[in-house]
């Protein structure tokens, strides 16, 4: 065995179309949206026997600010990775893998986050063993298999409501076919996460998304239009019947609109009809904290589970310098 950072593209995607926990964050495709995108860097790392893939990791360092103080803001994330043989060589695969990949990762990012799409308890004590701490995050899966009237009876009232109240209202939806409507849809985005006082990535990782998924249908822009104005929008990602809500938002001066809602019961409807099975509704917090959103996601009907995510410090001095910091220039940057 032996890890490579460059492996074949085509066996690379066969691994991961044909692994049971393959995902569109594992891709070559994915690989070259991050690549693409302001302060955004990919990492691909696999082990290989004889030419074939027995493990497989695709991690992304996102630093929040460029230049020197880009280092000190890096963190890198691992978007339901990594994905491993399920055989006697899967475990020590796993562990070939992680020992080169925190080699690599050391001095690039403060800390690792793996962001866990499925039940990962058969390799926690290889993950505990080797610094990679568990914690406890929630998410919904909704399946879409069912038949429209059920989906639309497993929504809560209010939200059935809100949905009737938006079409009431005039509001429509339409998907993004046009690469001039970027700029909008990440103006929404924008006026979103500055409201919750969050990071938002750089606009090229939408342009990357659309030049590179969007044209293979693994990836769908869908928006909230009003009156010939886009007042909300949500980007989803598809990848082997799996329909996953990355990013989404709406201009708070619209609420009374609920685009929101609209948005992502056209998503689940589309979804459905176009015949996937799952609608991932991409995390909703940790279940020993508050979370708005969380109780949003909850009342469309998907079945809350408990995958938990990873994390690793690998600069603990650094992490407490940049925690204070990254408060600091929370409230400075809004």
């Amino acid at each position: 065995m032996r890890v490579v950072t460059s492996p074949d593209p085509d066996v690379w995607s066969r691994y991961v179309s044909e692994h049971p926990h393959g995902n569109i964050f594992q891709t070559p495709e994915i690989a070259e949206v991050f690549r693409l995108t302001k302060n955004y860097k990919p990492i691909t790392l696999a082990v290989v026997d004889n030419g074939d893939i027995l493990a497989l990791l695709q991690a992304v360092v996102i630093s929040e600010l460029g230049g020197k103080l880009g280092t000190l803001t890096s963190r890198s994330i691992v978007y339901g990775g990594p994905i491993v043989v399920n055989d006697k060589s899967g475990i020590e695969a796993l562990k070939l893998l992680m020992s080169s990949y925190d080699r690599k990762i050391l001095g690039n990012a403060i800390y690792t986050e793996l962001r866990n799409m499925w039940d990962t308890s058969n390799i926690s004590n290889v993950m505990n063993n080797i610094g990679y701490i568990y914690k406890e995050h929630l998410n919904f899966l909704l399946n879409l298999s069912k038949s429209r009237e059920d989906l639309w009876n497993n929504l809560t009232k209010k939200r059935r409501n809100n949905i009737r109240r938006a079409k009431k209202k005039g509001v429509k939806v339409k998907e993004i076919n046009d690469i001039d409507s970027i700029p909008i849809f990440y103006n929404i985005l924008y006026d979103t996460y500055k409201n919750a006082k969050l990071p938002l990535a750089d606009i090229s990782l939408f342009y990357s998304v659309f030049n590179i998924l969007y044209p293979r249908d693994m990836a769908k822009f869908f928006v909230a239009e009003y009156e010939d104005r886009y007042i909300g929008g949500i980007l989803v990602l598809i990848y082997r019947g799996y329909v996953y809500w990355w990013y989404g938002g709406m201009l708070r001066e619209f609420s009374r609109f609920c685009p929101t809602d609209l948005l992502l019961w056209h998503a689940i409807e589309w979804s459905s009809k176009k015949g996937y099975r799952i609608f991932d509704f991409g995390g909703a917090g940790s279940p020993n904290k508050e979370y708005g959103v969380r109780k949003f996601k909850e009342q469309f009907g998907g079945k809350k589970v408990n995958f938990g995510r990873y994390r690793k410090i690998h600069s603990p001095l650094k992490w407490r310098f940049v925690s204070l910091l990254f408060r600091f220039y929370r409230r400075l940057k809004w």
